[in-house]
């Protein structure tokens, strides 16, 4: 007696069909499982023995043999329960063979045969639509997430009984469906608001520059001068996103097991804010099956690394592949993955081990080896990839005790999103989406300077001792603040603003 049952394994981000084949012969009882499964697929045998049992089947007192296809690819998670029961099931004849062969099924079983969540759903739906199949049969809380892709009927089960009476005949399951505009529309609200931020009025600009060009940054100041509290607030002012930037984003947080249950999309670009005492996989990403790290599952959003100097220097290091490429890849010696990883990376330090050289109102107890060892944590080819540097200072008691508030973010993010049209209409067919991402070969084309501008920018180099990285930095900040006045010509007054995020360049210790 043999069977065959459709099922999906997920790779990275991207999800194949795996067949599941399913023998059984006569000779003593046994269950073995072939075609490279891990230890929660071989674990299966015992939950879907439960499973089918207490549902009211019998369990074949045979031979059974699970053959995973294709076999020299690694099998891994608890989603081949539900195919490896009904395909037992579908060889003892209860189950129509040919009414299952028209659906990928995917799901974990209880000993009750309950249908228990799995992770990765958003691929496999993906990769159904791809293959040509029908429909997706799926546990009932991931039926939301895999109802995005609207080209496939998903039908959410919950439990094995269930599935078997469905696949006879004997009942009817209906698809899951999803609004997509109601769900951007649900998940819009962040929370928070730029207009709760006191004072710090030319770093909100710096920020709004930032946001709108794409630019990474750094902050510089003393302990409590707001610099966190103006981070977590970035992402309100970020450039709506795109239903395709919606699905890359969603899939890295479904095979990382982030993804909520009542939860389609994720919709508001993400904010991840890692400890400076995590491990290198937990921010690149890695492990023994290699599974996202915070760079990727902050893809199309912000990466904040506060307290940027406490990060080991082997994990700043390695964030220069993911900020130079917006991918990072994941070596091991059974595979090598690559996940998706352009993100805007916003960090935060104090000037000094202590937090107050500078600072009017404390005194800096530092002596200038020690502030210059802290500098130097952050190292200079992490420096290259940071555009803008800006230095915040404390609140001052007026701007925390008036009554007046800043603009909101939506006010802030219009303009955001025009300026980010422009860039989009100049850079079409280039493979560049922001002024944040340009080479020299586009500097040199799309960002002209008058001769006046040319004579402030080398007289700020001359003076100031800028290096050629920051006349870089300095020359795509300018073309983001002209963007947002509308402009095609880089003025003056543009090039005198970028020169001012440039604070780390100009600091000279005495």
């Amino acid at each position: 007696m043999l069977a065959k049952v459709f099922s999906s394994a997920v790779f990275g981000i991207e999800a194949s069909v795996v067949e599941v084949e399913v023998d059984i012969a006569r000779g003593l009882p046994s269950f073995s499982t072939v075609g490279l499964p891990d230890g929660a697929v071989r674990e299966s045998k015992d939950r879907v023995k439960a499973a089918i049992r207490n549902s009211g089947y019998e369990f074949p007192p045979d031979r059974i043999t699970v053959n995973m296809a294709p076999a020299d690819t690694r099998k891994e998670g608890a989603g081949f329960d539900l195919p490896i029961a009904l395909g037992i099931l579908a060889a003892t004849g209860v189950v129509d063979q040919a009414e299952m062969r028209r659906y990928l099924i995917l799901g974990e079983l209880s000993l009750y045969g309950e249908v228990k969540p799995v992770k990765g759903s958003l691929p496999v739906s993906i990769a159904a639509r791809d293959q040509g199949y029908e429909g997706l049969i799926i546990p009932r809380e991931n039926a939301k997430e895999a109802a995005v892709v609207t080209e496939v009927d998903v039908l959410p089960v919950s439990r094995l009984s269930e599935v078997v009476e469905f696949l006879n005949g004997d009942r009817s399951i209906p698809r899951s469906e999803i609004d997509l505009k109601e769900i951007f529309h649900a998940d819009i609200d962040h929370g928070v608001d730029f207009s709760d931020v006191k004072g710090q009025q030319h770093v909100k600009r710096c920020l709004e520059v930032a946001a709108a060009g794409g630019h990474n940054v750094i902050m510089i100041g003393p302990p409590g001068s707001g610099k966190t509290m103006l981070s977590r607030r970035l992402p309100t002012i970020l450039p709506d996103m795109s239903l395709e930037e919606s699905l890359e984003t969603t899939k890295i947080h479904s095979v990382a097991g982030l993804l909520p249950p009542d939860r389609a999309l994720v919709a508001i670009r993400p904010f991840r804010s890692p400890h400076h005492t995590i491990s290198d996989a937990g921010l690149i990403g890695g492990g023994t099956f290699p599974r996202p790290g915070e760079v990727s599952l902050a893809h199309n959003g912000v990466l904040f690394l506060d307290e940027l100097p406490e990060f080991r220097k082997n994990n700043l290091e390695m964030m220069r592949q993911p900020l130079e490429d917006g991918t990072v890849t994941i070596a091991r010696a059974s595979t090598s993955l690559t996940y998706p990883s352009r993100f805007m990376l916003v960090a935060a330090m104090n000037p000094c081990p202590c937090g107050y050289y500078g600072d009017p109102k404390h005194e800096c107890s530092c002596t200038v080896p020690q502030i210059q060892r802290y500098r130097a944590r952050v190292s200079g080819p992490l420096l290259d990839r940071i555009d803008i540097q800006i230095e915040v200072p404390s609140v001052r008691y007026r701007d925390l005790t008036g009554d007046e508030s800043g603009e909101a973010s939506s006010v802030i993010r219009e303009r955001v999103n025009r300026a980010r049209d422009i860039q989009l209409t100049r850079f079409k067919g280039h493979r560049v989406f922001c002024n944040g991402q340009m080479t020299n070969r586009h500097i040199k084309r799309f960002c002209p300077i008058g001769g006046a501008s040319q004579r402030l920018l080398e007289m700020a180099i001359d003076r100031l001792g800028l290096s050629a990285r920051a006349y870089v930095r300095i020359v795509k900040a300018a073309r983001t603040i002209a963007d947002l006045e509308g402009m095609e010509q880089i003025a003056e007054a543009h090039i005198s603003e970028a020169i001012q995020y440039r604070s780390l360049d100009r600091t000279v210790l005495f």
